[in-house]
């Protein structure tokens, strides 16, 4: 029964992480946008603090986690290198940044390192500038 079936089928799998790594891209780069404006405004920068290293440097490495490293997810290039500071990102914001603030405010950036985390063990899939790099530098067995 269909229903019930966990075997993987490859094509539906590889679509499946092609779908979430455009939809977590494409969500995660209006997040690293707004940082984008808040860095270059040229106002003050007030951004929080939470591992002490100052507000600008903060949001430095926000906007890289979270706009760079989400088009290299989206284009599926390095995607397990560029998961790690968006998980070191979004586990400081569950687990420092809001961890006063209950459940309410844990929950969206908590979906999100549970999908990189995915990304992170399944890597980027078949559809992707990975796959093509691992295909053309994989080792051919038989000549």
């Amino acid at each position: 029964m269909w229903l019930f079936d966990t075997s993987k089928d490859k094509k539906l799998y590889h679509t499946g992480l092609f779908l979430i790594r455009v939809v977590v891209g494409c969500f995660m780069l209006t997040h690293g946008a707004k940082k984008y404006m808040m860095l270059f405004s040229g106002e003050p920068i007030q951004f929080a603090d939470p591992i002490g290293i100052g507000q600008a440097n903060s949001l430095v490495l926000a906007f890289v986690a979270e706009f760079v490293c989400s088009v290299f997810i989206l284009i599926g290039f390095a995607t397990r290198l560029v998961v790690l500071p968006l998980i070191t990102t979004m586990a400081i914001i569950v687990f420092v940044v809001h961890a006063p603030d209950g459940f309410e405010k844990q929950e969206l950036p908590g979906l999100y390192l549970t999908i990189y985390v995915l990304l992170l063990i399944t890597g980027s899939g078949k559809y992707s500038i990975d796959h093509l790099i691992y295909k053309k530098r994989r080792p051919k067995l038989y000549p």
